[in-house]
């Protein structure tokens, strides 16, 4: 019992953080009079309502939790807040069914970008401004769970980053408890976002674009405020400041803070998830321009350049913005696209997928594998620079990654199994378990998931939780062991 009034302390204070950030929204809506203001004010009464009775009736609850207890709480916390983050969407538009609502809010909060929502132009300030804070306040909400929870089953994180990343980050170089962790991240995850502001605002958006896609762009949510999404502005120099940002939202928020910590470039230099991401990531957009250019769907190598560098980065760091519709593009392209969503982002960074880190280390495990079955009497530990990677780790990496595409062919099949067609199905599982926003087909960038059943929705909608937790932190509470321990 004392277990289940700690969830509802802990999980009361986050919904009082919700309704506080839902009055932003309230107060913008009122001073631009974009007739939004009774949506607003019923979403944020009833979520303060909720969340001052959950947490002024459990002030007496002592506050340690437990591991089992923590899981649960990150269960809880990305599963239920949706449903609260539903009413200003419900409210304003009574039409929207709760299936689609609560697609809407698990696709911000889980940073995916994939929506349901058609005439987003036309759409009041408020409720634009919303979607885009969802994402950014998510992106936030990941750094920590990345800092807090993952480290405790040791799958992935700041501990998988500095255990197993040698270079830059050590434990030395990051303040020794997690709540001034968080701290330093938070302020680096706040300053980029203010940066990218004033940098696409200087590109040419105005103010409110410019915050609303800073928001989006710093935690890789992809949400515009434009159905159109970046093709709107049809700008390179926005195009190019999206990129940047992008591309800094996918490094491992720990680096950019030793970075600046210590005001130099090497930390970076050092960081082989870095210089892996960068590799990867600029080698392919030079090829797919090349493909681009050569099969003729751009008339010089420059424009295919501009478009494949642009919307390649967007999916290959798990955010959802685009300026072309790349399913008619070769398929090759947008293929490639979907495999670097699962693999690019870093450890420590607002993307999703495997992450570059385990990539790494399975990369090695099997290149180890091969070195012993040539040698089989050798003994050559693994390692990633200087640095010994310990079986615990490994195993670790080898049962997450079984993990994460038994279900996703466990998820395609069950889209299969409700009539969509393979490329549309495989497609919107990846993306969703990416939290990388559009697919291919019925679910391309120019489409949305609004024509889906309400079934494939909510399977849409379990892979974007399941893909956001990292799998375990789902899984797990599934294990009888786990809650005899």
């Amino acid at each position: 019992m004392t277990v289940i009034l700690t969830i509802a302390h802990i999980f009361g204070l986050v919904t009082l953080c919700f309704s506080a950030l839902m009055s932003t929204c309230l107060i913008t809506s009122e001073v631009v009079g974009d007739g939004a203001t009774t949506a607003f004010v019923n979403g944020t009464s009833i979520t303060l309502l909720i969340g001052s009775l959950l947490f002024f009736s459990t002030l007496w609850v002592p506050k340690k939790v437990s591991r089992q207890a923590g899981f649960l709480l990150v269960a809880m916390t990305w599963s239920l807040t949706p449903v609260l983050c539903t009413i200003p969407l419900m409210s304003y538009i009574p039409t929207l069914s709760f299936v689609d609502a609560y697609f809407e809010t698990v696709s911000g909060l889980t940073t995916s970008g994939a929506t349901i929502l058609s005439g987003i132009d036309n759409l009041p300030l408020s409720i634009n401004l919303w979607r885009c804070e969802l994402n950014w306040i998510a992106g936030m909400g990941i750094i920590i769970f990345a800092v807090a929870i993952l480290p405790i089953l040791g799958i992935g994180g700041m501990q998988l980053y500095k255990a197993e990343t040698p270079g830059s980050v050590k434990e030395s170089d990051l303040p020794p408890r997690i709540a001034q962790t968080a701290k330093a991240l938070w302020f680096v995850y706040a300053g980029l976002t203010l940066l990218c502001m004033i940098a696409l605002r200087w590109a040419g958006m105005g103010w409110f674009d410019a915050i609303c896609h800073a928001f989006s762009a710093m935690s890789l949510g992809g949400v515009s405020t434009h159905d159109s999404s970046i093709g709107f502005f049809n700008s390179l120099p926005i195009e190019i400041v999206l990129i940047v940002f992008q591309l800094l939202a996918a490094i491992n928020f720990a680096t950019h803070f030793v970075a600046i910590q210590k005001q130099s470039f090497k930390p970076y230099l050092f960081d082989r998830e870095v210089r892996g991401f960068l590799t990867l990531v600029s080698s392919s957009c030079l090829f797919a321009a090349f493909v681009l250019w050569d099969a003729g769907t751009y008339p010089d190598f420059l424009t295919a350049l501009r478009y494949a560098s642009f919307n390649l980065v967007s999916v290959a760091t798990d955010s959802a913005f685009t300026n072309q519709n790349f399913n008619v593009w070769p398929i090759f392209v947008p293929m490639w696209m979907l495999f670097l969503s699962c693999i690019s982002a870093s450890s420590g960074s607002t993307g999703g997928g495997i992450r570059m880190i385990r990539t790494i280390i399975l990369m090695k495990q099997a290149r180890l594998e091969m070195f012993k079955f040539i040698h089989p009497y050798a003994i050559r530990p693994l390692k990633i620079g200087d640095t010994i990677v310990s079986n615990k780790i490994v195993n670790s990496v080898t049962g997450f990654i079984f993990l994460y595409f038994i279900s996703v062919v466990i998820l395609t099949f069950a889209l299969l199994l409700s009539g969509l067609d393979f490329l549309s199905a495989f497609s919107a599982v990846i993306t969703c378990f990416n939290n990388a926003g559009p697919g291919l087909n019925e679910v391309g960038p120019i489409s949305t998931y609004a024509h889906l059943s309400d079934v494939q929705k909510a399977i849409c909608t379990f892979a974007m939780l399941l893909g956001r937790v990292q799998i375990f932190s789902i899984v797990i509470l599934f294990i009888p062991e786990f809650w005899r321990k």
